[in-house]
């Protein structure tokens, strides 16, 4: 037995990836806006625009994604430890799952891995917030924007690297699966999807249109 059949027994059958956008593509809306809104009921909420107006005005010139998520972020979740927003997210998770995910992307995503497909997600929203769905879709392996927390494990309101989003899918991609990954398929809404769509021999743009 030569070494690349020693190799292939070791790491197992091939098993071709497949990447979902999160937002908008799974699910029908912003699920990070929907978890804040939640979290902070919409009362709350809507009375803290004004408050966050600058950051908004701001985003107008800058453009940077991450910078006002974070601000976001730390409007809603400052102070509070990532045990809370775990557990946070896994109630909001199973009371909105339904609500925000769409049908026909979930019998894509079905598809694909009752084929056999390695199931990824690759989404902007914090990953931290997202992981109980992936884990209720059987994900394989979720790529998210990263919540940094102190040494306390306390939420700093900053972000832990860059927003996972555009370029920073793909090199989020690379870092797992290596420098030459290339995806069986891809599925992305918007134009920061683009970059991972390019990695793909099947691209879907906005493909899914289901609602719950």
């Amino acid at each position: 037995m030569g070494d690349d059949d020693e190799a292939r027994q070791t790491q197992g059958p091939f098993r071709p990836i497949v990447a979902f956008d999160f937002d908008g593509t799974l699910t029908s809306r912003d699920s990070f806006v929907a978890f804040l809104q939640w979290r902070a009921g919409m009362g709350r909420y809507v009375a803290s625009l004004p408050g966050l107006s600058p950051s908004l005005a701001a985003f107008t010139f800058h453009r940077d994604r991450g910078r006002l998520k974070a601000r976001f972020a730390r409007a809603f979740l400052g102070g509070l430890s990532q045990d809370e927003i775990s557990a946070l997210a896994r109630r909001f998770a199973e009371t909105h799952a339904r609500k925000l995910l769409r049908p026909d992307a979930v019998r894509s995503w079905k598809r694909w891995q009752g084929e056999g497909a390695r199931m990824v997600i690759v989404t902007a929203s914090p990953d931290l917030i997202v992981a109980p769905f992936a884990r209720g879709l059987g994900a394989d392996t979720l790529l998210g924007t990263r919540l940094q927390f102190d040494a306390g494990g306390r939420f700093t309101g900053r972000l832990e690297g860059a927003n996972c989003r555009g370029e920073e899918k793909v090199r989020r991609l690379r870092e797992v699966f290596g420098e030459d990954v290339r995806l069986e398929a891809a599925y992305g809404d918007t134009g920061g999807d683009h970059a991972m769509l390019g990695l793909a021999d099947e691209q879907g743009m906005r493909v899914f249109k289901g609602s719950a």
